[in-house]
């Protein structure tokens, strides 16, 4: 059973399903930033590791931050329907494989995701009750392309893509539960963990809170 807390500090273990929290955002927009901050600071929280097709980036590890895989293996598992979600990002096949999501929920383990408007609507279409949706905007373009530059993760060519891709990308923001600014990373930092707290005590997720009730109204 799992509680509520965000901290380590020990609470009363009201058994709940796990939640699906996802975080999107043009690239370059902060939801990476923000997803490590969580991952440090927020307990019974962990990334869905994504399966792509694309090469390793300096520093990346296989099986951390992406399970690598070649085109053919990910065509096959699309075929046999092994997948949440999938999509085509600039040239690459990007997914998350269904079945250690389902475990981690019934678990009451709380998952976090990192992908793009596309994948939201699939997870939605299958598990809306499972998942939270955060949207993370720029302050500005001319902020966005700026950290896009400055990263130097990708060529000029690619950040002029992601750039003309971003305008699509935030057009989809209506579309989330909740949307943030991202003017002050540590300020949205604290805001994302204020909507993990309260999604965490809405009592539809607390499946154990009717016989927590119960044994406290016979005095058990």
């Amino acid at each position: 059973m799992f509680n509520a807390s965000l901290s380590s500090s020990v609470s009363i273990p009201i058994q709940r399903r796990g939640i699906m929290f996802i975080l999107s955002s043009p690239s370059g927009a902060g939801k990476s930033s923000i997803s490590r901050a969580l991952l440090t600071s927020v307990n019974n929280l962990k990334m869905s590791i994504s399966m792509t097709t694309r090469a390793k980036r300096p520093g990346e590890i296989h099986g951390l931050d992406y399970d690598f895989v070649d085109p053919e293996t990910f065509s096959k598992m699309i075929s046999e329907n092994k997948f949440l979600e999938y999509a085509k990002v600039f040239d690459h096949y990007y997914g998350t494989p269904h079945a250690p999501i389902s475990e981690s929920l019934t678990r009451g383990q709380d998952v976090l995701f990192d992908i793009d408007w596309q994948g939201t609507q699939q997870i939605a279409h299958h598990s809306r009750g499972d998942i939270v949706s955060i949207f993370v905007l720029p302050p500005s373009t001319a902020e966005l392309e700026k950290r896009l530059k400055t990263r130097a993760q990708d060529s000029n060519d690619v950040v002029a893509k992601r750039m003309e891709k971003a305008a699509d990308e935030m057009s989809h923001w209506a579309e989330y539960d909740y949307v943030i600014v991202n003017e002050n990373l540590d300020h949205s930092i604290e805001a994302v963990k204020s909507i993990v707290q309260g999604e965490r005590l809405r009592k539809s997720r607390q499946i154990g809170l009717s016989n927590f009730v119960k044994d406290l109204r016979y005095g058990r």
